[in-house]
C-alpha cells in the first residue's frame, strides 16, 4: 500500500510555457526515452531530486480553441519516494504545499478538476478543452 503524503511538491515555473504558474515537474520526452526515464531526468534537472517508486496515474489531453493545431498529452505520475533535497533550478522554484493549501488560483485551471482523484490514488484519463490558456470550455474525466 502506498502511504499518502499530506504534502505535494510543486514548482513555480520561471520561464517558457507556463511561466508564472505553480505546476508539477516534467517536460518533453527525449527520443528513445521511456516515460519513466523522462520523469527521473526532468525531476533531477528541474529540482535536483532522484525519483523512486514512480507510478503512472493518468493521461490528460489538452486542446485549445485559439490554436486548433496545438494539442498536448500529459502523462501524470506520482512519485512516492525520492533521494535528495528539492532545490531551485533555472527553470523551477520548488515548494511543498499541504494538500489542503494548494494555490489553485496560481496554477493551470484544469488541476483543481483532477487533483482529488490523484490524491485518492485513482487512475484516470481526461480531456480538457480550453478557449485560451486560462479558460476551460469543457472537460471530461474518466476513472479507470
Amino acid at each position: 500500500m502506498v502511504h499518502q503524503h499530506p504534502r505535494i511538491l510543486l514548482g513555480m515555473k520561471k520561464r517558457g510555457f507556463g511561466a508564472g504558474r505553480w505546476n508539477g515537474f516534467g517536460g518533453k520526452v527525449n527520443h528513445g526515452e521511456t516515460l519513466e526515464e523522462n520523469v527521473v531526468r526532468e525531476l533531477k534537472e528541474e529540482c535536483g531530486i532522484i525519483a523512486k517508486n514512480i507510478q503512472k496515474k493518468a493521461v490528460l489531453n489538452f486542446f485549445f480553441e485559439h490554436d486548433p493545431d496545438e494539442y498536448i498529452e500529459v502523462n501524470v505520475f506520482g512519485i512516492y519516494d525520492f533521494e535528495g533535497e528539492p532545490a531551485e533550478s533555472e527553470e523551477m522554484r520548488p515548494q511543498w504545499f499541504h494538500v489542503d493549501e494548494i494555490p489553485y488560483d496560481l496554477m493551470w485551471p484544469d488541476d483543481i478538476h483532477w487533483h482529488n482523484l490523484f490524491f485518492a490514488g485513482k487512475k484516470f484519463e481526461g480531456n480538457f478543452f480550453f478557449k485560451d490558456y486560462d479558460t476551460i470550455i469543457r472537460h471530461e474525466i474518466t476513472v479507470l
